[in-house]
C-alpha cells in the first residue's frame, strides 16, 4: 500500500481534527533559522517536538499520530531528494515539507518522485505558511502557484526549441503507454489541467456537464498514477508531446 494511501486511510481522519496537534520536526542545522519557524509556527497546532540537523538523532513516534518533517535547510537536490527518501523510509505515514528561499521548479518535481509532500518559499506570508502545511496535512501535495507557472513556462518554452526535456512527476510506468490509455476526452481535460482551468471552465470550453468532468478527472488520477489535479498537470506538462499539445478540442460528448 502506497504512503500517500496509508496516510489517507489511518492518518487524515486525525489530521482533520482542529484540535489535534501536529508533532512537527524541524530538520535544519541553522539555529537562527530554526528559532524563526519556531516563532511562525508558535500558537498554532504544528507542536515542535524536535530540532535536529542529523536524522540519526530522531525519536520514533507513535502509529496513527499526524507527523510533520519541515526541511529548512539549504541542500543540493540530490540531498534534498535522499533526506526525503530517508524520512518516508523511516517514517511512512509521515508527511514531509521544504522550505528554502527558491528552488528551480524541476528540481521540486524531482524531490516530489522521492515522496516530498510540499515545498514553501521563505518569502511567503506566516498565515500563507501554516495554511499551506494544514493542506499538506490533509492529504494534498502543496506548491506555491508561482512556482507551477515557472514550470509550465520551462517545459513551453523547452518544447518551443526543440530541445525535447521532458519532467516526469512519476516515471513508475512508460509514459507513453499511460497516455495511450487516456481516452481523446480524457487527454483533452488533462491538457485543460495543465493550463489551470477549474472543472466549470473546462466544462464550458467542452460543452459538457461538470459532473462529466470530475468523472472524466477521477479516472485520469486513476490512470497516471496521480493523487490530485495537481500532480496530474505537472505529469501531463512533462510528457504531453508538442503535437499532442495543438490538438483542438472538441465540443460535446
Amino acid at each position: 500500500m502506497g504512503h500517500n494511501v496509508v496516510y489517507k486511510e489511518q492518518i487524515l481522519p486525525i489530521a482533520q481534527d482542529p484540535f489535534q496537534n501536529i508533532t512537527t520536526v524541524l530538520i535544519c542545522q541553522n539555529i537562527l533559522l530554526r528559532t524563526g519557524i519556531s516563532h511562525i509556527l508558535s500558537g498554532t497546532r504544528f507542536d515542535i517536538t524536535e530540532q535536529t540537523g542529523d536524522l540519526s538523532t530522531l525519536s520514533t513516534f507513535p502509529e496513527g499520530v499526524p507527523v510533520l518533517f519541515l526541511i529548512c535547510d539549504g541542500r543540493s537536490t540530490s540531498d534534498y531528494a535522499q533526506t526525503v527518501k530517508d524520512l518516508k523510509d523511516q517514517y511512512p505515514h509521515a508527511r514531509v515539507v521544504a522550505l528554502a528561499d527558491n528552488m528551480d521548479p524541476q528540481e521540486i518535481v524531482q524531490i516530489c518522485k522521492e515522496g516530498l509532500d510540499g515545498f514553501c518559499t521563505t518569502t511567503m506570508d506566516r498565515h500563507a505558511i501554516v495554511k499551506a502545511l494544514e493542506l499538506v496535512m490533509l492529504g494534498e501535495t502543496f506548491i506555491p502557484g508561482s512556482v507551477g507557472l515557472d514550470l509550465l513556462d520551462q517545459i513551453q518554452s523547452n518544447q518551443a526549441g526543440g530541445l525535447g526535456r521532458t519532467v516526469s512527476f512519476t516515471s513508475a510506468k512508460d509514459p507513453a503507454l499511460l497516455l495511450n490509455k487516456l481516452s481523446e476526452r480524457e487527454a483533452q481535460i488533462l491538457r485543460c489541467l495543465t493550463q489551470g482551468s477549474s472543472n466549470k471552465l473546462i466544462a464550458r470550453e467542452l460543452g459538457v456537464a461538470e459532473a462529466t468532468v470530475k468523472v472524466h478527472i477521477k479516472a485520469i488520477l486513476r490512470k497516471v498514477k496521480a493523487v490530485n489535479r495537481t500532480q496530474a498537470a505537472m505529469w501531463a506538462a512533462g510528457h504531453f508531446a508538442p503535437a499532442q499539445e495543438s490538438s483542438s478540442l472538441v465540443p460535446g460528448e
